[in-house]
């Protein structure tokens, strides 16, 4: 079983990663993008550029529960100046 940093991956998931987008914008998250799951995961899933094989690669796109994804979005928004835009763009509401 062949095992790279998580990072050598990242071309061969693309698909995979683009099924996870269409499984969040099920839930009404219509403004996620592969980039933010993968940001996501490295983050908050493989802290420190670990070695995985492709199969494990998958395995945790596919397992990245909703809840640990928003709670990655929630915390990203903190940053930023305006909270309540950020929230709203993330969950694709229209600004009144």
């Amino acid at each position: 079983m062949m095992r790279k940093p998580v990072a050598a991956w990242r071309n061969e998931v693309t698909e995979i990663l683009e099924s996870k987008v269409e499984e969040f914008k099920m839930l009404d998250y219509s403004k996620v993008t592969s980039d933010d799951i993968w940001n996501c995961l490295k983050e908050k899933v493989w802290k420190g550029e670990p070695e995985k094989s492709l199969s494990e690669l998958i395995q945790d796109i596919y397992h990245l529960p909703a809840n640990l994804f928003i709670t990655y979005l929630t915390q990203k928004t903190w940053t930023d100046s305006n909270l309540q835009e950020s929230l709203d763009a993330i969950l694709g509401k229209n600004s009144t």
